[in-house]
Order: C-alpha cells, then structure tokens, then sequence
C-alpha cells in the first residue's frame, strides 16, 4: 500500500545537517574563544537557520530541518544533555578512515541515566516556528550512541554494577525525550542510528570483543532501546532511523553490507522510515530490503552521496531506484543523500553551491520517478 503523501518521510528527503555557512563558522569560532557573547552567537544561528529553512522550501523539499547549526556534533550535543552523561576529551581519540585528525571528545557515563532538561527543544520550537510550507523534521542520535564506542570502561561501576540498569535507563530517558518532543508538537522525529550499521563490519565486531564486550545480543538490546524510546511518540509522528557508517569531513568509519541486521532492523524494530546509506559499495547491495515488510513501512535510499561534490546523473539514480524496486515495491522507497552534509561543524568537502544542486537534483528527480516529491 502507497504511503499518503502528506506524511513523512517523502519522496525527496535529506538526513538534516547542512554545511554551515562562513559567517557562522565564524562566530561559532569567537564565540569559543570568548570574544563573543552567546547571544549574538545566537542571533547569527537564528539568522542562518531561518534562511536554511526558507532554501530548503524554495527547492521543493517537503521537510525542512535547522541543519543543525547550533551544534558541534550531530550527536555529542543532544547526548550530553542527558543526566549521568558527560562530555570529555580523552586520550585515545576516534580515528576516522583518512588523512583527517580524530574526532576531538568522547562521552562517559559518571552518574545515573535520565531525562531531566529539556534538550533541544527550544530548538525544535525555533525551526517549527519558521517553516512556512514544510514539514519540521529534528533529528536526535540514537541512544546506542551512550554505550558503543566507550563500553563498559566508560560507564561508572558504581552506578551501574550491570549493564542490565544501563540499558534500562538510557532506554527510558530516551522514552521521556521523544515525549516531550511529541508534546512540543514534533511530528516528524529522526533517531540517527549509526551503530547498528557498525555492526555489520567484521572488523568493528572485533575490536568490540577485543575490549571485552559481550557483543552476543548487541543487536537485541540495542533494538530494545529503540523500541522503548519510540514507545513514547504520540500519535502521527513519524519516527524514521538513519544508518550510514560514519561522516566526518567526508571520511568514514565502517564497512559491510546490511544483511546481518537486516531481519531485526526491519521486523522488530518500529521504526516508521529507515533512511539508509546506499552511495558506496561499502553499504553491500539492496537485497536485504527483501526483509522489509509490505505495508507502510518506507525505506530512503541514500544513493546521493553527501561526501563529494560530483553531481549524481539521473539516469544512474533512475537505474539504481529501479534495482532496489527489485527487492520493495516503488511505492515504499525514496530518495535522499546518504547522510547529513556536516554531522560535524567541520562539514564535508564540498562547497554550498554543490550541496543545495544535489538537494535540488534529488527533488527533481522524486517528481519524475514517483510523480511527487
């Protein structure tokens, strides 16, 4: 069955962040260093964010976000405002595949997990109350974001002698989070969920075991997770979940296809939409969209790469939507980039100019494939 098309996720969508632009940039960097006041870094955010959102609309897209301009990271910031979860620079840093420097913080767990501070809804509230024709889409990280890439070293033993409390708080904090996003008014809510994508890269469940995690149920306990924070949504909102395998100034972290994930990911999980990387062969084929159940489930083809600045043709994505058409219906597949634009404020090596053709590209694209954007 078709998917009406004034629910989300559309035909044309896009992950959320969007390169910032320099005068931001600008005044992100002096306002770190303490020559300007966060109000006057809040006037620039306010400024460029409400013309990100009037760009988004002009060119066709039916969902607009803040591309995530008053953050650093797409996931550090929201995580961080969590009870029990704190941000810190460590020693041994995430090294990213290429010649680029590592990912500066980390998080640890030194406190008990929960929902406390309303976290970027403030923000939610900003976007929502300048779209004019689109729908306000914010995306948040996903809550296995708090556990893989530290573990159990990260994680305080005296408050969680077991992971078993861990997972149960994180999970209800999270519950909590997508609430309040609902009662905000929130319609349309992405969880970025990278981390079950890792787990389809042989190399990244090995260093997991190398440091001594149980990596056995991972996948279940993760989908558990999700599961309880997607509980918390009110009725009509659409919840999709992101995968890709890493973004940060155009390098990547992990390989593999999804085929390890796939039957959990799509049949117990209750996510509405998965948007899903596609643009390289590292993300394997489009068979495991085989595992996806017919009905209104929607699955985004990330086939336009938001990494490089090469224009993808037409006729390449025409070819490549039909070949997933293979394996799901037409009617429940769309298109976008296969990630954000900036998961960090660094941005990817691309120009603006590069990043709103491909935008446009996938708008005009959707109208000729599925008649609709």
């Amino acid at each position: 069955m078709p998917y009406p098309s004034t629910k989300p996720p559309f035909r044309a969508d896009h992950v959320g962040s969007l390169l910032r632009p320099k005068p931001l940039q600008e005044a992100r960097a002096a306002w770190k260093t303490g020559s300007l006041p966060h109000d006057a870094l809040r006037e620039v955010e306010d400024r460029y964010i409400i013309a990100a959102i009037a760009r988004q609309e002009d060119i066709g897209l039916r969902a607009a976000t803040d591309g995530e301009y008053r953050r650093a990271y797409w996931h550090y910031d929201f995580v961080a405002g969590l009870n029990g979860v704190e941000l810190y620079e460590p020693e041994q840093k995430i090294q990213f595949k290429g010649n680029v420097p590592p990912l500066g913080h980390a998080l640890r767990v030194n406190g008990r997990i929960g929902w406390s501070k309303p976290v970027m809804l403030d923000t939610y509230r900003f976007l929502a109350s300048h779209v004019r024709s689109a729908v306000p889409k914010q995306t948040i990280p996903s809550p296995s974001v708090v556990h893989f890439r530290g573990g159990r070293q990260a994680i305080d033993r005296t408050t969680y002698p077991s992971l078993d409390g861990f997972f149960a708080d994180l999970g209800e904090a999270y519950h909590k989070a997508v609430g309040a996003f609902g009662a905000a008014g929130c319609r349309y809510l992405q969880i970025d969920e990278v981390n079950i994508a890792y787990l389809c890269d042989p190399e990244q469940i090995a260093a997991l075991k190398a440091r001594g995690e149980h990596v056995d149920n991972l996948l279940g306990i993760y989908a558990a997770m999700l599961n309880r924070a997607i509980a918390g949504k009110p009725d009509g909102m659409t919840i999709s979940m992101h995968l890709c395998r890493g973004n940060f100034r155009s390098t990547w972290v992990a390989s593999g296809g999804y085929e390890p994930v796939a039957e959990v990911l799509f049949n117990q999980i209750d996510a509405d939409a998965y948007f899903m990387e596609y643009d390289t062969d590292r993300a394997g084929g489009f068979e495991p969209l085989r595992f996806v159940p017919r009905g209104p489930k929607i699955v985004v083809l990330g086939l336009m790469t938001s990494k490089t600045g090469v224009l993808e043709s037409k006729d390449d994505l025409k070819r490549r939507i039909d070949d997933a058409a293979r394996y799901l219906p037409l009617e429940q597949l769309a298109l976008s980039p296969q990630c954000g634009f900036a998961s960090t404020e660094e941005g990817n090596t691309l120009t603006e100019d590069q990043q709103w053709a491909k935008l446009e590209r996938c708008v005009a694209v959707a109208q000729e494939v599925w008649g609709e954007v």
